[in-house]
């Protein structure tokens, strides 16, 4: 099923914090989260999990009225 999305790479964040890496796709519908002790074992685990979401919800769950074009981190102080 998630084969026909493998064609639109979906944009993934992945952050580095004291205990780990978190990776997270974005744009899409849902809850969808990896983790790791590395950058390359977070990015595995998010791989893994939308796997999961797709077998679970259908490959629709992965469809957006607006996909992301692109994704920026900025920092901002308030």
């Amino acid at each position: 099923m998630l084969g026909m999305y493998c064609m639109q790479p979906l944009k993934v964040i992945i952050e580095k914090h004291a205990d780990g890496y978190v990776a997270y796709p974005v744009g899409i519908s849902g809850v969808i989260v990896g983790q790791g002790d590395t950058y390359d074992q977070a990015l595995a685990d998010v791989k893994s999990a939308i796997r999961f979401h797709v077998e679970t919800f259908g490959a629709e769950s992965l469809s957006v009225d607006e996909p992301v074009i692109e994704a920026f981190v900025a920092e901002a102080s308030v």
